[in-house]
């Protein structure tokens, strides 16, 4: 995005031309038709400026929320952007510590920059891109926030006047995805300097146990059952080994180390468990297999069995209803037999696609059913589960 086109946007004319965009797109009007109309009253890059953003607001609702509506954004800029309620997360336990003050170091368009302005704390954002700059002091002055942003770079800043530094290191280049930290901006060498003081450092969700240092607490969060990133507490911020927290529709649900006694492996029960991706990442599996009585299907593969029914935030429970047989001939057959034509497929250990699998099996029917395809000591099983409820 085109940094004068950007801040003519946020002038009263620009305003006006954003408004307008906004409701003709609304309307359905279809897209070269609104650019000409726009354009009787305003420069072409202008146009392209105001039709951008009334795009990727609406593409930011599903990350952001409400907030989408009144934000600015760059493509790259909300692509990387934290997911509103992670990053209320984050700020929730700043606030807990009793952080007076965060320095985001590489604060992008500005979304933990604005978590973290709401609750109170003093908030500054530096960033090596003057538009980023630009859209994350919008962003602030938009949802009527306080806090300073500058164009710096983040490895020169002095941060030690804050009580907390933030990091988000950017792990795409132009060739996609880096999977070598030291490839990230700012490098891993930088972050480890920063977990030395009191930080927080959001990282890749792949992020291998063995390179977080000693005494750093390593968090994986999941939103609605999808793992959306890691963080690194250092510091007084750390207060356990490794964490696993479950954002979902009854709020929020955290599982330590501290909570995992072991667990061993046992025969099939009648109930399975299938652990929340944030707990499987955070090596916690054998956490939530003590918290339903029970113990691992294999010990190589993120199942949990138990002869009892629970309902907990970290794993989705499962009722086994039969084993049915692994290989797909006799697979279909059994499921033909039981007129299944609506077909769930789970696996977890297995090389099968189950879009493939689903087609080769050519089910015709009115019943519905779910099958988990995994191993269980060492061979292939199938088994026909129905989820569990509240009601259960």
């Amino acid at each position: 995005m085109d940094l004068e086109a950007f801040e003519w946007l946020l002038t009263d004319e620009g305003q006006a031309l954003l408004t307008r965009a906004t409701k003709l797109t609304a309307t359905g009007g279809a897209s070269l038709a609104v650019q000409t109309a726009l354009r009787r009253t305003a420069a072409p890059a202008y146009v392209a400026a105001a039709l951008t953003q009334v795009e990727l607001r609406d593409k930011g609702r599903a990350k952001l929320g409400d907030d989408a509506a009144r934000m600015y954004f760059t493509p790259d800029g909300l692509e990387q952007a934290t997911r509103r309620a992670v990053a209320e997360h984050r700020a929730a336990r700043l606030a807990a510590f009793g952080a007076a003050s965060v320095i985001d170091l590489g604060c992008g368009i500005g979304g933990d920059l604005v978590a973290t302005a709401r609750t109170g704390i003093t908030a500054a954002g530096v960033d090596l891109d003057p538009v980023r700059v630009a859209v994350a002091r919008a962003n602030l002055a938009a949802l009527d926030l306080p806090g300073a942003v500058q164009v710096a770079d983040a490895t020169e800043v002095d941060h030690s006047p804050f009580a907390v530094a933030f990091a988000d290191p950017a792990r795409r280049g132009a060739r996609g995805r880096l999977f070598d930290a030291e490839g990230w901006t700012p490098s891993w060498s930088f972050v480890e300097t920063l977990l030395r003081r009191d930080s927080c450092v959001k990282v890749a969700p792949g992020i291998p146990h063995e390179l977080v240092p000693a005494g750093v607490e390593a968090e994986w969060v999941s939103d609605h059952g999808d793992v959306k990133e890691a963080a690194l507490w250092s510091g007084m911020l750390a207060t356990t080994d490794r964490r696993a927290t479950v954002i979902g529709e009854g709020g929020l649900a955290t599982l330590t180390s501290e909570d995992d006694p072991g667990a061993a492996v046992q025969p099939l029960g009648a109930f399975l468990y299938e652990p929340d991706g944030a707990v499987i990442r955070a090596g916690l599996v054998t956490a939530v297999a003590a918290g339903v009585q029970g113990g691992l299907l294999d010990e190589h593969i993120a199942y949990v069995t138990s002869d009892a029914a629970y309902t907990t935030p970290f794993a989705k429970g499962y009722r086994v209803i039969e084993e049915l047989p692994y290989r797909e001939k006799q697979l279909r057959a059994a499921l033909r037999e039981r007129r299944v034509g609506r077909l769930t497929i789970k696996k977890r250990g297995v090389a099968i696609t189950p879009e493939t699998l689903r087609r080769r099996l050519g089910l015709q029917g009115p019943e519905e059913a779910t099958i988990v395809l995994t191993r269980v000591a060492g061979e292939g099983t199938c088994l026909r589960v129905e989820p569990l409820t509240a009601a259960s």
